[in-house]
């Protein structure tokens, strides 16, 4: 019953969130960040006491990876097309680097996890993660057809 209240509770929200992006073609960030809540807690079917340590661990590692995604994402770019051999041997010095923590990063989630989690759960966990970002973008890409 938890469940079907949780899935309804999330489509009301994804209802509003996209009548919301027609009235001003933004998005509320609280909405969005409560479906993902809903969508992720209901499909790992996490009870109440494995959310409420699930989740401050797994957003301090969202937000930890997309500052290292970003900064990875920077060092690629370029307006100078000339750099010199020594500053592009530096920037993908750098991207090995994040690239490498990124994997240690994830390693210690998992760690993290275990003690809240099954292992059943945490391998399910990234793919139900592009599940809802696929199902946001295909939202989004729908709104902008009407």
């Amino acid at each position: 019953m938890k469940k079907h209240l949780l899935l309804l509770g999330f489509f009301l929200i994804l209802a509003g969130s996209s009548q919301a992006q027609r009235d001003d073609d933004r998005y509320d960030r609280e909405k969005l960040e409560s479906a993902r809540v809903a969508f992720i807690t209901t499909r790992l079917d996490l009870t109440p006491e494995q959310a409420e340590k699930f989740w401050p661990i797994y957003n301090a590692f969202n937000e930890s990876r997309g500052k290292q995604l970003h900064e990875m994402s920077k060092l690629g770019r370029t307006k100078d097309l000339n750099l010199s051999e020594a500053e592009a041997k530096s920037r993908i010095s750098k991207k090995f680097g994040i690239q490498r923590q990124l994997i240690l990063d994830e390693e210690k989630l998992v760690k993290d996890l275990s003690d809240i989690l099954s292992y059943n759960q945490i391998i399910q966990l990234n793919e139900v993660s592009r599940d809802f970002a696929r199902h946001i973008w295909k939202r989004r890409r729908e709104d902008n057809k009407e």
